[in-house]
């Protein structure tokens, strides 16, 4: 991995117009760093194999588990599966 400082806020700028974009920003290992913009409603889906880590820059969301709903808003970082 080679030392590289990202800037999110560019990284969001060069996503495509509309109400749902993803990019990867990064690579590390076997790992992908994304950042996803989306408005509205966003499709459940699960990873049986591992977790994901969502750092909310901007807005809000509630995140749906099978047991609980999470509320999370900017300056927030949720964990699930």
């Amino acid at each position: 991995m080679t030392s590289e400082k990202i800037n999110i806020s560019d990284k969001f700028g060069k996503l495509p117009a509309g109400d749902y974009a993803v990019g990867v920003i990064a690579k590390m290992n076997d790992y992908e760093f994304k950042i996803v913009k989306f408005k509205g409603d966003f499709l459940w889906y699960s990873h049986p194999d591992t977790d994901e880590t969502f750092i909310i820059i901007e807005g809000a969301l509630v995140m749906n588990f099978r047991d609980r709903k999470v509320k999370v808003h900017a300056g927030v970082i949720a964990s699930g599966r």
